[in-house]
């Protein structure tokens, strides 16, 4: 059959060159006779007269042909869809499937947007994660948010008190009502963005109907948690193209959820780091054949009795300011990394305070990891120190060694200020009477200890016996004020020592709370044993003292290192590593 005559102008489904779809014809009627397709012989005489014209999509497509009553024949424009009701889910989760991602709540960064479709996961948010961090909403990057009516009725119950979980209580509340104001259509969701949080880019959605959902009979209707596990079934059954995950930090809810056949996680944004072994230790063991890749081009110089090194290499770029390094082969080196840019870092080799000479207020540094402390501790130039340790390591000896060197001797601070939050390992022992000071003498034993050490002068005697021991002690200990947490708000210390004991008890919050106090000429020592957390809720990764070691990291005005060897006796260094 002959190929029909080409159309004088361009059918719907044809495109100009300029990517402009073309106006289609109207329509007459259509033949009820299709034309067969031509032949690839006969499309082959035609395609130059198609040149010019771009081709549509494929999948809207189609052969056009004349009817005999001259009319142009178009394929009827697909339907669009009709509107499903669904509950409402953002703009970037219509009408396309579920994909699998990672199930662990963002992290607080932006990701990069992946090139194949991908549906917002909507996280249902247990009450206890919105206390436990009360900026949790603005963490879930793209994804969505959906607050169960049960959470609101929760956060209503706990937001009275003094403690710190009404305080973030009262926090999400005032976070809610800034949400929520000004919205008009609730049900399409509150841009979680709106309060200026440009990380969040889901949605925000309130429970404002009833959902019922069937859960085993056997579990209490009227219990908190299962109402929440009732609203979870039920979003996964109106919305199955959706990954609908419960996130809670009661760890028996969670239970529960798996056992009901729910994906329920923890909240893991408070977390610094998955494994504390990945924590920062300051201290950085250098190869064998460190020299030799990195000998070529050194330069060296003296200033201020030091010794610097300009090195180049590949293992620069791994340094971190303020790091330690060491060598013990042939040619030993114990250096501090002072600059580092792309592959060339620059040494400063350190002062040795194992030897008598550069003792510390009589304390001399009975390994390398003590060593680096101490060159940390008597430097001016670092403001913020981290020493972390099992028991026994010397942390508290250290800092207070360097501290009355630097107010008694040095005349550099005026005083030591000693702190630490007072959580006990056993039962509270209740109120205790007495001033500031001597409340907070029971949980500063440590301190008296370590005087104690540090006060017994050379030999049995020391200088002065009895009358000069006590004549020394009465000095310390007009030198060193022991305060509480709970009156630092607002103040500001001037040219103190401030030690921090028991770090790894506080909170981020406490933690920032506590070094924002540092004035001008202040030094922050923070010591403790992230093995040893004794307050509830609070684990390796998310102390605040695990907190800050990471966020420290590289300033040029900080240093930390992590001691390792047990130094108090063989009977507490066996117990510590078998127990």
């Amino acid at each position: 059959m002959p190929l029909p005559k080409m159309p004088t102008r361009p059918a719907a489904i044809l495109s100009f060159p300029s990517g402009e779809p073309a106006r289609p014809v109207a329509r007459g009627k259509q033949s009820e006779v299709e034309q067969p397709p031509p032949s690839s012989a006969e499309l082959h005489e035609v395609q130059p007269q198609l040149a010019g014209i771009q081709a549509a999509p494929a999948k809207t497509a189609r052969k056009t042909a004349k009817s005999k009553s001259g009319t142009l024949l178009t394929p009827a424009a697909k339907a669009p869809e009709a509107p499903v009701a669904r509950a409402p889910q953002p703009a970037s989760a219509k009408a396309q499937a579920p994909a699998k991602t990672t199930a662990r709540p963002a992290t607080g960064k932006r990701k990069a947007k992946s090139a194949g479709p991908e549906v917002a996961k909507l996280f249902v948010l247990d009450t206890n994660v919105l206390m436990h961090d009360p900026s949790s909403l603005f963490r879930f990057e793209e994804h969505d948010i959906f607050l169960p009516m049960m959470t609101l009725e929760e956060l209503d119950n706990h937001k009275k008190g003094m403690s710190e979980v009404a305080r973030n209580a009262r926090q999400v509340s005032r976070s809610l009502d800034e949400l929520v104001s000004d919205i008009g259509d609730m049900d399409a969701g509150i841009p979680l963005d709106k309060l200026g949080n440009r990380d969040a880019l889901g949605r925000l959605y309130l429970q404002t109907t009833l959902l019922t959902a069937s859960l085993p009979s056997g579990l209490p209707a009227g219990k908190a948690d299962n109402q929440i596990l009732g609203v979870v079934r039920a979003l996964q059954e109106r919305f199955p193209e959706r990954e609908v995950v419960l996130v809670s930090k009661d760890i028996n809810m969670r239970v529960k959820a798996r056992a009901l056949g729910l994906p329920a996680e923890d909240y893991f944004n408070d977390q610094v780091l998955e494994d504390s072994d990945l924590l920062y230790t300051g201290v950085l063991p250098l190869p064998d054949d460190f020299w030799d890749k990195h000998s070529k081009g050194m330069e060296s110089w003296q200033q201020g009795g030091s010794t610097f090194y300009r090195i180049t290499g590949p293992l620069c770029a791994q340094f971190a300011v303020n790091q330690f390094v060491y060598f013990e082969g042939s040619m030993p080196l114990y250096a501090q990394v002072k600059e580092v840019v792309g592959k060339t870092a620059v040494l400063q080799t350190l002062r040795e305070y194992t030897h008598s000479k550069n003792n510390v207020w009589g304390i001399t540094a009975r390994n390398r990891e003590q060593n680096f402390a101490l060159n940390l501790l008597m430097n001016p130039d670092c403001d913020f120190v981290s020493l972390l340790g099992q028991a026994g390591t010397g942390k508290t000896l250290l800092a207070l060694a360097a501290g009355l060197t630097q107010v008694l001797e040095t005349k550099r601070y005026t005083e030591i200020i000693m702190t630490r939050v007072t959580v006990p390992v056993g039962e509270d022992i209740g109120f205790l009477p007495g001033t500031e000071e001597e409340k907070m003498l029971p949980w500063m034993g440590a301190l008296e200890d370590n005087l104690d050490v540090l006060n017994m002068g050379d030999g049995e005697g020391g200088h002065g016996g009895d009358w000069g021991r006590a004549a020394t002690m009465d000095l310390i200990r007009s030198r060193v004020k022991v305060k509480s947490l709970n009156f630092m708000r607002g103040r500001t210390f001037l040219n103190k020592f401030l030690i921090i004991d028991e770090a790894q008890n506080l909170t981020p919050k406490q933690m920032k709370t506590l070094i924002t106090r540092a004035g001008p000429g202040t030094k922050v020592v923070c010591l403790g044993n992230i093995a040893q957390i004794d307050t509830p809720y609070l684990t390796e990764g998310s102390s605040g003292l695990t907190y800050v070691v990471d966020r420290f990291k590289g300033w040029p005005h900080s240093g930390h290192v992590t001691l390792q060897r047990g130094e108090r006796s063989r009977l507490a260094d066996y117990a510590a590593e078998v127990l």
